[in-house]
């Protein structure tokens, strides 16, 4: 079983992944660390809270993580989540808290206490993980992996027409991640925007009387009709779950090692993920890039693992 911690901004993909995590088999979620990305980042955390107890795992600790990019303003992504971040479904308050520890100091202590043991899997901005590189450099040779959800190396941006939200939202944090020698794997938009979640399966999930079923089916409406209206596309990109995914199977995706540069200057490229084809810059890869994913399989695994056990 692998020992993993989620570090999200939960919007609706960052809640379907936590109840993807918290229903495989092959994961221990060891903690979750929250960040501002989707929503601001007292609402990422109480959203966490929420999903955690709909779960039915409210033991499992939440950290509250960074309020802001490390550089940057904030902005949210809540066009896409609903106002309250995961599709305006009307969820009571938390019963629980966040622990009193922040979000860098828990990944810290957690990791290191474990060395080589622990999967970081950041499914936001990457401002926890960068900060955590800074505080305690070790990290990088404690950490078993990091997936990352992020980036567009070979297609367009949906946050800019070069950038992919997570990276576009604190580029100068992903800059430090992606310098830092940390083993990466991208799953950045060159797969997750081609693995939809489709009308059928929320009708068929939504027939079911578990809270966890109801609630991905109710939760999807906002964030399917923003993918109708923006991208002309008739399913919910399972971009979050797809990195769950990952450390799940890896045989669900081929990748390729590249150099993955993050611009954090351009005037039209801020937040761009540029990989390093032909090795011109003469720098070693950092990142093994997620290119093709076994696209069926995947979404067939996360309707089973959602679909409540009869």
């Amino acid at each position: 079983m692998k020992k993993v911690i989620l570090d999200v901004d939960t919007g609706v993909d960052d809640a379907w992944a936590i109840l993807l995590a918290l229903r495989s088999p092959e994961l221990s979620v060891q903690g979750i660390t929250t960040v501002a990305g989707n929503v601001d980042c007292d609402l990422t955390t109480k959203n966490t809270l929420r999903i955690l107890e709909l779960a039915g795992r409210p033991e499992i600790p939440v950290a509250r993580g960074l309020s802001k990019p490390i550089m940057c303003d904030l902005h949210t992504g809540k066009v896409a989540h609903g106002d309250d971040g995961i599709g305006n479904v009307d969820f009571p308050e938390p019963q629980g808290r966040p622990l009193d520890q922040h979000a860098v100091d828990f990944l810290i202590e957690r990791i290191m206490a474990a060395p080589g043991e622990i999967s970081l899997l950041p499914v936001g901005p990457l401002s926890n993980i960068a900060t955590a590189l800074l505080k305690e450099p070790r990290l990088v040779g404690a950490v078993r992996e990091v997936i990352i959800m992020g980036g567009a190396v070979t297609v367009p941006g949906n946050r800019t027409p070069a950038a992919e939200f997570n990276i576009y939202t604190d580029p100068e944090a992903a800059r430090i991640v992606f310098s830092s020698g940390l083993p990466i794997t991208l799953v950045g938009l060159d797969v997750t925007r081609r693995t939809l979640l489709r009308q059928h399966h929320l009708e068929y999930l939504g027939q079911f009387a578990d809270p966890v079923a109801q609630f991905v089916a109710r939760s999807a409406q906002v964030y399917l009709e923003f993918a109708r209206q923006r991208f002309g596309r008739d399913g919910c990109a399972l971009h979050d779950p797809l990195t769950v995914g990952v450390a799940i199977d890896r045989s669900l995706v081929q990748t390729k090692d590249l150099f993955v540069g993050i611009e954090t200057r351009g005037e039209l490229t801020r937040g761009a993920t540029v990989g390093d084809w032909y090795g011109t810059s003469k720098l070693p890869p950092n990142a093994a890039v997620c290119l093709e994913a076994d696209f069926e399989r995947f979404v067939n695994l996360f309707v089973e693992r959602i679909t409540p056990t009869m």
